[in-house]
């Protein structure tokens, strides 16, 4: 037995089927629900880059700490830090402006670091070795 909501929901289904370009039989990925597919590769993209980037990190520390400090450092990262980098990263990518802003503030503050070379670097390798050292 149909209910009028269920022949309306039913013709959308079909409106929307007959507006798709392509094949409506075929859904890539491994499950025949689109929306499961597009969550599962959400997911894997996410765990791809957040093992990227930790690599990356971690890589960019190496050569300067040592492996294990390197890696203490990328572990004891504060929530404060892993939010503005994930805020800088969204305005940065959501325009042209975002990415203009957030370029120059890395500019301007790479300037200003290379105008008090000696300073930056002890006040940056005091930094990481207390973030090393955080437990």
């Amino acid at each position: 037995m149909s209910t009028i909501g269920d022949e309306a929901g039913a013709d959308l289904v079909e409106q929307t089927r007959e507006a798709m370009p392509g094949d409506d039989r075929k859904v890539a990925g491994p499950s025949p629900n689109p929306v499961t597919n597009l969550i599962m590769a959400d997911i894997g993209m996410r765990a791809v880059s957040y093992i990227v980037r930790s690599s990356v990190e971690k890589g960019m520390l190496r050569g300067r700490y040592g492996k294990q400090v390197a890696r203490d450092i990328v572990n004891n990262k504060t929530t404060g830090q892993n939010l503005a980098s994930f805020a800088l990263a969204k305005v940065a990518t959501r325009s042209v402006p975002g990415a203009l802003v957030v370029g120059g503030g890395i500019a301007a503050k790479t300037l200003f670091d290379l105008s008090r070379r000696r300073r930056a670097r002890l006040s940056g390798d005091k930094a990481m070795i207390d973030q090393a050292t955080d437990d």
